[in-house]
């Protein structure tokens, strides 16, 4: 009885030793894993700027833009080749998510981004204004996104934003649609025909 009794003490008090040489290399494996998976998403973010490296400066606001038709608060989500809500535009920091601020006058869009690169986009390279659900990997609900389509240097390009009040978005397409429909009417030949004599 008291063998029984002392085998049954020296298993209580026998513990399982830690191998922290093993949970040491587990984690460093780990922290190193995780490191080179950021080195290559930084290297593939990189060699995707060099490819876009043809995309020219983007323009800034001129001094005087004409009367505010409209602001909007929120947040920038990416920039995107036109219609291919996934090939993210990453030069000149168009790839870079912020608040944002939107102000839309005669001459375009101004696009105030704090700690990310400010732009505009003149009126005469917006080519239209869409709600959407998604840009640059970022999913949201049906109509989320307000999407401004815009010509820069050669390429088309797709800038998606999200308003603090997403009732302002439909505010924003009507403007933008109305602006660019009034430009190509403006912009359409005019006939002399008859004018002569």
């Amino acid at each position: 009885m008291s063998a029984a009794l002392i085998n049954l003490a020296a298993e209580q008090k026998s513990a399982e030793v830690t191998d922290w040489s093993a949970r040491i290399g587990w984690v460093v494996g780990l922290l190193v894993f995780i490191a080179l998976v950021y080195w290559l998403m930084r290297q593939g973010w990189k060699w995707r700027g060099s490819l876009q490296a043809d995309l020219p400066e983007l323009p800034q606001a001129p001094e005087a833009a004409g009367d505010v038709r409209l602001r909007l608060g929120g947040r920038y989500h990416g920039s995107t080749t036109a219609g291919q809500w996934l090939d993210r535009i990453v030069a000149h920091g168009l790839g870079v998510r912020s608040r944002v601020e939107l102000t839309l006058t005669d001459a375009g869009v101004e696009v105030v981004r704090p700690g990310a690169t400010d732009f505009f986009v003149p009126a005469g390279q917006l080519r239209a204004a869409r709600l959407d659900k998604g840009i640059a990997g970022k999913v949201l609900a049906e109509g989320g996104l307000l999407i401004l389509t815009w010509q820069h240097g050669d390429r088309l390009l797709d800038s998606g934003f999200r308003s603090d009040r997403a009732a302002e978005h439909t505010a924003w397409v009507e403007a933008v649609n109305s602006m660019n429909q009034a430009m190509t009417t403006n912009d359409a030949p005019i006939t002399t025909e008859g004018t002569a004599r």
